[in-house]
């Protein structure tokens, strides 16, 4: 009994964990299709983004909490993270390939929180340091004149989303808060106004169609709300460093359906740094230590 018990709560946590990885990468997706057939701008696109999403978490949270609940503590640096992030996610995507940009917003991410590790104390195994040099590597092998190279203004606007969320990531991770859920909630809320600004501010250049709206709408209130809901069940099974390696999956996801949906190519200089990035930092996640005590 106890085998058959533990047998379909790891079916469970491992299909939440594949629909939580295909929603992050289907944010990509979704992004890419509206901005690059020109269906909404970027700035309208990350406004509906997050209202979508706000109210999708908003009502989930009320739904499930009780009377004597308290509501999140109102954390306004990380709202802004959260709109920098959605602001220069958008942008990007203009010019960004699915798979490039989620590349690219990850290794951003990532270096950011592990930086930060660094400079708390935490100490790394040579073979980390080699993780993390090969995932720098990668990353600059990447974005380095060539043909095939990103465009640069697209490549720094994601990489500035990507250190935007691991700041908004660590925020929630050091103010210890008790219930994530409710503070992305709270968080998706405040932010929304940053957006509106936005959208007033680049007005000239608002456009959008129905199908815009509807990708915006379904990346704020699907993959962005409903996915935080599904990756918030599954991280209740997951250890940290098995949540942190599973969301490895997550660029090459994207990239496979750029190819399908939208034809993109599937370039030998993505394919090695995506090997040499997402390897490095996973060795880095398997090797590294504790911080030096003191």
């Amino acid at each position: 009994m106890h085998d058959a018990v533990l047998t379909v709560s790891t079916l469970r946590t491992f299909l939440l964990t594949g629909i939580a990885m295909l929603a992050f990468a289907a944010n990509s997706l979704l992004c890419r299709i509206a901005l690059a057939q020109q269906r909404i701008d970027s700035a309208s696109f990350g406004a509906l983004r997050l209202a979508a999403g706000a109210l999708a978490l908003v009502v989930i949270v009320r739904l499930r909490r009780g009377a004597g609940d308290p509501a999140p503590r109102a954390d306004w640096l990380a709202a802004v993270m959260l709109f920098t992030y959605v602001a220069f996610f958008s942008f990007a995507y203009v010019s960004l390939p699915a798979g490039t940009g989620a590349l690219v917003l990850f290794s951003a991410v990532q270096l950011t929180m592990l930086g930060s590790g660094l400079r708390a104390g935490e100490r790394f195994t040579p073979l980390a340091w080699g993780g993390l040099a090969a995932a720098v590597t990668g990353l600059v092998y990447l974005v380095s004149p060539g043909v095939a190279a990103p465009a640069p203004l697209g490549a720094i606007s994601m990489a500035l989303a990507g250190a935007a969320w691991g700041v908004y990531s660590l925020r929630g991770r050091g103010v210890g808060v008790g219930d994530p859920l409710a503070a992305t909630a709270s968080n998706f809320a405040r932010a929304v106004p940053f957006a509106a600004a936005l959208s007033v501010v680049t007005l000239g250049w608002a456009h959008a169609d129905g199908v815009g709206v509807g990708l915006a709408l379904a990346s704020g209130a699907l993959t962005s709300g409903m996915g935080y809901v599904v990756w918030y069940a599954a991280l209740r099974s997951l250890s940290a460093m098995r949540a942190a390696t599973v969301q490895l999956s997550v660029p090459p996801l994207a990239a496979i359906g750029g190819v399908l949906a939208l034809a993109e190519p599937l370039t030998g200089r993505l394919v090695l740094a995506s090997v040499a990035v997402l390897g490095g930092i996973a060795v880095v996640l398997a090797t590294r230590v504790s911080r030096v005590s003191t």
